[in-house]
């Protein structure tokens, strides 16, 4: 049986932040997982967890300027020292919050430098991530985006993360996997989920295309579940999706998996 993650940056946001965890408590999920804590203090947000009794399951690496559009900085060479620094804030919060997974958005690729140079910085940027979370206990996950809702994303598809995850060369490096951005792709959900099983540490959903609750979309997620559970993966599902409506008017998709 599937166990639901709130992801508390989409869902619940007819509310304040830190009313979500109650929220997401009161509706059935058994942990949450967050974007980007860093808007809130560690403390502020450690309460509301020890208060529902959620686990906070994963939050991002710092992206760059988020509202000025930028999508992560790990393949930006100029902008290494920056994010070493949002490594070590990451690792922060993570301990402060009891997260043991972290991922990092890759982000978009500038036209005017070449892509092996942006190739590079990317791998050498997770290797020092991975072994600075690996020596706190947490993992570094990437996360293939679709070009479509973002294009210019670096990783668009899980064989580019796994690409990538080759070449950096760390056990401590792994893939988020969101099916939503793979149906975008057009991935095959099933002999893409089976090839990577080995390194996907975390599950993300969203039905395609619209990114609304299941149900509204094509995905069929009671074979996508099923290939999971054959794959022997036993993680939190994390629902980061836009309601169609309000957050708990669109819940009832969750009942046919309790």
């Amino acid at each position: 049986m599937p166990r639901f993650a709130a992801n508390l940056s989409l869902l619940f946001t007819e509310m304040p932040l830190l009313d979500r965890f109650a929220a997401a408590r009161a509706a059935g999920f058994e942990a949450v997982e967050m974007q980007f804590p860093y808007a809130e203090t560690k403390q502020a947000l450690a309460h509301r967890l020890a208060e529902t009794g959620l686990p906070l399951v994963l939050h991002n690496l710092p992206p760059g300027d988020w509202a000025a559009g930028e999508r992560g900085i790990a393949l930006l060479p100029d902008r290494v020292p920056e994010f070493r620094d949002g490594v070590a804030r990451a690792i922060d919060y993570a301990g402060a919050l009891g997260c043991r997974q972290i991922n990092c958005l890759a982000g978009l690729a500038p036209a005017s430098n070449e892509r092996t140079r942006l190739r590079a910085t990317l791998t050498d940027n997770l290797a020092y991530a991975a072994d600075a979370l690996e020596r706190a206990g947490i993992r570094l996950l990437i996360e293939p985006i679709n070009d479509r809702d973002i294009p210019g994303f670096f990783l668009n598809r899980l064989a580019d993360a796994a690409a990538v995850i080759e070449a950096v060369g760390s056990e401590n490096l792994f893939i988020q996997a969101d099916l939503y951005h793979m149906a975008m792709m057009g991935e095959d959900l099933a002999t893409e989920l089976t090839a990577h099983r080995a390194r996907i540490a975390h599950v993300q959903i969203a039905d395609a295309p619209g990114r609304h609750e299941p149900g509204t979309g094509r995905i069929d997620f009671s074979a996508a579940f099923a290939t999971l559970d054959a794959a022997g993966y036993d993680g939190f599902i994390g629902c980061e999706y836009l309601p169609a409506a309000s957050t708990e008017a669109g819940l009832g998709w969750m009942s046919a998996y309790r």
